[in-house]
């Protein structure tokens, strides 16, 4: 399909605000929605973008208009198809901004839905779909009721089961998560699934579905990719799409549930019992062992922790868990004991659904009491800190089980009160002037290492053994410590571990 074909067809009403003919004929490979200011690592080359311009404001005009463009064309979309219902119009600065970067923009009437576009190109990208159905009319009629009746893609692929004989097909999410499978077919280990949109075994084809994230997307799966004509395999991606928008809105009564819980956990001193009802209503079951995970994807992540911390839980299986947000809008989940590793070896592949960007995460000891899940939470929340500390550019899971000495237990504490720690106790020391302070520093370091040992410091220094007890004794004098006594040994060596940490 090109996209001549897509504003040309009259039952979307699609206008054509600038493009160059040759750019019209160029050829559409699929849909991206978003509404990111900057949605490049979301879009696939070739790919028509359809955007509600919520990410617009007036006030920044020119500017805003021009990093979003750039951003599609660094992507190499083959179209801007952009909202009027949220201006009323599609902004001036938007269409020159496509202009300038050479990028086909059209507007979207308010009363066309983005769905009916999606569906559009993906119909006709398959053989017209709309005119030429492969599906016997009875069975499309009974999936379509189905669907209708909010039912999960399970059922969806057990009444297909019938019309594909012993054809085994699944549905996997990007991070290698079988959602549904036709009964009898083999499962597909995560490590696998994983590969399968970009591997070439079988036949894999998108489910499609309106303002999905990385993290959520799923693939219709057939290891047999002759079992299937394509014509089929692609109607049936799409009622599963429809399965998965109504999944997605039933979601929202369970995330504020979960909310609710999480608001819970956050104050001091929370009544036990109302805890404990909180965590009911979420499914969890009082006295069952639990643990607490929270979980962000950084500054660049847009938000996009909570919808990765839901997809790891998810690997645990179809158990009862609770994944929402606290107050600062740190993501987090209560799930029961026996699922953390089951998330553990999930982590990396939920993480490389978006590579880019390091997906951090933390977690508790376990707790069997309502009392306990709010340490529980200050607990990850720890691990948190210290997987951000450790691992600043890399995705990373920290078990607060973990944190076993002295030196991981400072990863935990905020960058700010490790720096002004180290530099109360430091201080002195670090204005000693000249080369004084490296010098003093360094032996101080050394002396640390040798335990405290006058002899096997020198022999490292290369120094004189009254040199190393003067330089020790200078340290002394500009800290206030006695480096004889161990708790001002102690106190030094944290001040220089914590001078040595990165911020998180």
């Amino acid at each position: 399909m090109h996209v001549e074909h897509l504003l040309t067809d009259e039952t979307l009403g699609l206008r054509l605000l600038w493009a160059e003919p040759a750019l019209l004929r160029r050829e559409i490979n699929g849909v991206s929605v978003t509404d990111l200011e900057d949605p490049a690592r979301f879009v696939r080359q070739g790919e028509a973008v359809l955007s509600g311009l919520v990410w617009w404001r007036a006030q920044d005009g020119r500017e805003a208009a021009d990093r979003f463009v750039r951003a599609l064309r660094s992507a190499d979309a083959a179209v801007l198809l952009a909202g009027e219902e949220t201006h009323g119009e599609v902004p001036g600065d938007l269409v020159e901004a496509c202009a300038r970067h050479g990028l086909p923009v059209a507007g979207v009437p308010p009363h066309i839905m983005f769905r009916t576009i999606t569906e559009t190109v993906y119909l006709r990208h398959w053989g017209e779909l709309a005119r030429h159905h492969a599906m016997p009319g009875h069975l499309r009629d009974r999936l379509n009721r189905l669907v209708e009746r909010n039912a999960d893609p399970s059922a969806v692929l057990a009444a297909l089961s019938a019309h594909l004989g012993d054809t085994a097909v699944h549905v996997v999410t990007a991070a290698g998560r079988t959602v549904a499978a036709t009964p009898g077919a083999a499962p597909i280990p995560a490590r696998v699934a994983a590969g399968l949109p970009e591997g070439d075994s079988g036949a894999t084809v998108p489910v499609t579905a309106d303002a999905l994230t990385p993290y959520e997307r799923r693939y219709l799966h057939l290891p047999d990719a002759d079992a299937v004509p394509p014509r089929l395999l692609h109607e049936i991606a799409v009622l599963l799409g429809r399965c998965l928008r109504a999944q997605a809105r039933g979601r929202a009564a369970e995330r504020r549930a979960a909310d609710e819980l999480g608001a819970l956990l956050a104050l001091s001193g929370a009544d036990p019992a109302a805890v404990e009802a909180a965590a009911h209503r979420c499914g969890l079951t009082a006295g069952e062992p639990c643990r607490v995970l929270v979980a962000d994807a950084g500054t660049q992540g847009d938000g996009l922790g909570g919808v990765a911390l839901a997809e790891a839980v998810a690997h645990a299986g179809p158990g009862p868990a609770a994944v929402g947000r606290l107050a600062d809008g740190t993501a987090f989940a209560v799930l029961p004991s026996d699922g953390y590793d089951a998330v553990a070896v999930a982590w990396p592949f939920v993480a490389a659904c978006v590579p880019e960007t390091p997906l951090h995460g933390g977690t508790s000891a376990s707790t069997g009491s309502a009392e306990g899940l709010a340490n529980a939470l200050a607990e990850a929340r720890y691990a948190l800190a210290s997987a951000r500390t450790t691992s600043p550019d890399t995705s990373c899971l920290t078990d607060i089980a973990a944190l076993t000495s002295v030196d991981t237990l400072l990863t935990g504490i905020p960058a700010e009160v490790r720096a002004a720690y180290s530099q109360t106790v430091l201080g002195p020391l670090l204005k000693a002037g000249g080369g004084s302070a490296a010098m003093l520093l360094h032996t101080l370091e050394t002396f640390l290492a040798q335990d405290g040992s006058w002899t096997r410091t020198a022999e490292a220094l290369h120094l004189h053994v009254n040199t190393v007890h003067y330089r020790v004794q200078r340290v002394e004098h500009l800290t206030g410590r006695d480096l004889s006594r161990l708790g001002d040994r102690l106190d030094l060596w944290a001040a220089l571990a914590c001078r040595g940490r990165p911020a998180a």
